[in-house]
């Protein structure tokens, strides 16, 4: 395509709103006109199932549940009074405790002040917060963060020392919709246990962002926690950054909330238009059904130009793969669909794998998160002339065109400054950018089996490791390993079992192995 005919593409597929001073460039996807007019009728039916959702329509067959994260930041749009009261009043709730905690109303025991949060999570309950916490919280917030999202000892520990002369004075936020997830379970009981180490009354210290009537929320409510804030039935963890879950470890950083909830009811706006040119989400979804020929066939690469949005790649990872990663289709066939989804920012990764996206094999298109504000006040010139920030622009400009002129595809996305208000626009974009592509190539995006599969067997592999305990327990001499399975019963489990006794074994629990260890068939297990 000539330079004039470029020019005009990019006018014709440029769309910008004003109110955000938000651009979307998808003229360098190379979908022509023909291709957007077939795709029509599937839009027309995503755009009439999202509106059925929207009014409270069950999107989640499996689950029997409705999807509503749309609502909390538009309370009018919740289909019940019900509904709408309680978001309205969860978010007055946050503000409320927010300005007593920050105002020393609410302290510690030992303090004036609480300087500190532990945010303990897994998925969409870390990975939201995470995101938001590094592009908004201030150099210097009111109270500092720190993550445990994960059931790594190790992790734990490094947490835990080097919060370990303020204890005393750090919040702990638990969540989990169930309380049953092992991972936020498991990071609360070892950091209970921390705080009773150094004498504290935990229950001082702790809030629960949980389900009404779940473990968590009984053992809150048992033990009198500093408070309970809701997570709704309706809302999954990765579309929750705008739920208790999101708000309030923001709210406590100083972030403004308001603002967050305000822009991603702004693009929620801009994204119910039912014209894809007119859409930015479904000029979104329309790119990856193109790039990945509606089967994932390309994998999104994510590259924020902007230190602050390191960790939004990563939140689109979960919020993309999690959602459209599916086995089967809404009628029950096999379709293997799903985008994988990678990056981490610019210009750092010019100087990585971007030189494979540019020369080496073409399965993946690029998606450019742009930032027009360089700082906040001026800059110095690096060069006469120049700056840092203009270095930035120029590598973004510059990567976006070697990439067009080796015939790899790229959308841009641009915002005029990272604030709270264009982060919360962004989290709307991508939440129904992801929801229409779901509908366009028909499958459950509201739903997770894969991942529910994975904990059943995690609990299968646990249930094991107690078997084989207790039958060393009852050995008087050790075992070989095909005689530990047999005694077991799970003779077909033998690699899970010998990796069970391995594990034990390096952490000096319950079990000791004698032989070669790099031959199996040597070695001999017996009771520690």
């Amino acid at each position: 395509m000539d330079a004039a005919a470029l020019w005009q593409r990019y006018q014709d597929w440029l769309y910008y709103d004003e109110g955000l001073g938000f651009y979307l460039d998808v003229s360098r996807m190379r979908f022509d006109d023909a291709f957007v007019e077939a795709l029509q009728p599937k839009f027309d039916r995503a755009f009439a199932d999202m509106a059925a959702l929207e009014e409270g329509a069950i999107a989640n067959p499996d689950e029997n549940r409705m999807v509503g994260h749309y609502w909390l930041r538009d309370p009018d749009l919740a289909p019940t009074p019900e509904i709408k009261q309680d978001i309205i009043q969860t978010v007055e709730k946050i503000e409320d405790f927010t300005k007593k905690v920050l105002s020393g109303n609410i302290h510690p025991p030992q303090a004036s002040r609480f300087t500190d949060i532990i945010s303990i999570g897994i998925g969409g309950s870390a990975l939201g917060p995470q995101f938001v916490a590094e592009a908004l919280s201030p150099d210097f917030p009111p109270l500092a963060i720190h993550f445990i999202d994960n059931t790594d000892p190790a992790g734990i520990d490094r947490i835990l020392t080097r919060l370990r002369n303020r204890l005393a004075s750090t919040l702990v936020i638990v969540i989990s919709k169930s309380g049953g997830t092992p991972e936020p379970r498991n990071g609360m009981i070892e950091v209970k246990k921390a705080y009773a180490g150094h004498n504290l009354d935990f229950s001082k210290y702790a809030i629960a962002i949980t389900s009404e009537g779940s473990n968590l929320d009984n053992l809150a409510k048992s033990e009198n926690w500093l408070a309970t804030f809701p997570m709704y039935d309706w809302v999954g963890g990765r579309t929750s950054e705008l739920s208790a879950v999101g708000l309030l470890p923001a709210a406590l950083q100083g972030i403004d909330i308001w603002a967050m909830l305000a822009g991603a009811k702004v693009m929620d706006t801009l994204t119910r238009v039912h014209d894809v040119k007119n859409n930015p989400a479904a000029m979104l979804a329309l790119s990856w059904y193109f790039a990945g020929n509606g089967r994932g066939e390309k994998d999104m690469v994510v590259l924020p130009y902007k230190d602050s949005l390191l960790l939004f790649s990563r939140y689109l990872q979960q919020l993309v793969m999690e959602s459209l990663g599916k086995e089967k289709d809404l009628d029950g066939k096999t379709v293997y669909q799903g985008i994988a989804v990678y990056g981490n920012k610019g210009s750092t990764d010019q100087h990585a794998y971007v030189q494979q996206l540019r020369e080496g094999v073409a399965n993946f298109f690029m998606t450019f998160i742009e930032v027009l504000e360089d700082r906040q006040g001026a800059s110095p010139e690096v060069e006469p002339g120049v700056t840092c920030g203009d270095y930035l622009s120029g590598l973004l400009q510059g990567t976006r065109l070697a990439l067009y002129e080796n015939h790899r595809d790229s959308i841009t996305v641009t915002i005029p400054q990272v604030n709270p208000r264009t982060v919360g626009a962004l989290i709307a974009l991508y939440e129904r950018a992801v929801g229409l592509y779901g509908f366009l190539v028909n499958v459950n995006a509201y739903h997770q089996p894969g991942v529910e599969a994975g904990k059943k067997a995690a609990a299968v592999i646990l249930d094991l490791q107690r078997q084989v305990c207790q039958v060393l327990a009852n050995e008087s001499k050790p075992l070989s390993l095909t005689q530990l399975a047999e005694k077991v019963g799970a003779s077909d489990r033998i690699e899970a079992i010998y990796k069970i006794v391995r594990h034990l074994y390096a952490n000096g629990r319950s079990v000791k192995l004698q032989g070669n260890l790099g031959d199996l068939n040597s070695l001999q297990i017996s009771a520690l």
